[in-house]
Formats: structure tokens, C-alpha cells, sequence
């Protein structure tokens, strides 16, 4: 995530911790939150193959928000993480209110696109 946008998160009083080898959330879940990653990294799973690793500022989650489906892959944390959750409502005024967040979920959203059409 662009550093301009941790400060929105740094001081959330609902963030949540895992520890390492903690699922947050599995394939086929409803999707109710999406997570900003504010310390650790993240491992992201696509029908059980590594896609991605999400680690500070990444956001996680986010295309359950967007389309109301369920949790296109698995997520797991690799070491202890901290997470800013966001539900369905403060997501959608983030998108609507601050065009660079929306611009940064697009390009994470094309990037995870790209990486699974790799291999």
C-alpha cells in the first residue's frame, strides 16, 4: 500500500493479531472483512498454490467486499501479523472518498490477477 495511506491505520483500536501459521480466513469463507496488514506478512493461496505474500500496507480480502462472493483463495499468516479490519461500509467509503485508495486496490487486485496467470 502506498505509505500515505498507514496513517489512516496505525492508530485503529480494533486491530486484530495471529500468530504464525494462523489461517485468517479460508477459500469459500463469506467474506464479511477485508484487512489491511499492519506489521508481518501474509501468505496468499490460490486453490492451495502460493500467489501471493502480503506484508505491510497490503490489503487482503478486498474482492469479497467488492462483489459480495465468497473468499477467492486462502490466507495464512507466515510470522505474527497485525491486521486493521474493514468492513463492508468503511471499504466503500474509502473507495468513494480517496480515488488513490481505490487506484491502490485496483492495481493489488491486477497484480494478484497477473501472478496467477503465470503459472
Amino acid at each position: 500500500m502506498n505509505d500515505s495511506f498507514m496513517p489512516l491505520f496505525r492508530n485503529v483500536r480494533n486491530a486484530v493479531t495471529f500468530h504464525a501459521g494462523d489461517t485468517i480466513f479460508y477459500e469459500g469463507d463469506a467474506g464479511e472483512v477485508a484487512y489491511v496488514v499492519l506489521e508481518g506478512e501474509l501468505e496468499i493461496l490460490l486453490h492451495g498454490k502460493h500467489l501471493d505474500t502480503a506484508t505491510q500496507g497490503s490489503i487482503v480480502g478486498e474482492m469479497s467486499l467488492i462483489d459480495n462472493e465468497h473468499r477467492s483463495g486462502t490466507v495464512i499468516a507466515k510470522t505474527d501479523v497485525k491486521l486493521a479490519p474493514i468492513a463492508q461500509k468503511e471499504f466503500t467509503f474509502m473507495v468513494q472518498e480517496t480515488p488513490y485508495f481505490a487506484l491502490h486496490v485496483m492495481h493489488i487486485m491486477a497484480n494478484r490477477l497477473r501472478h496467477q496467470h503465470l503459472d
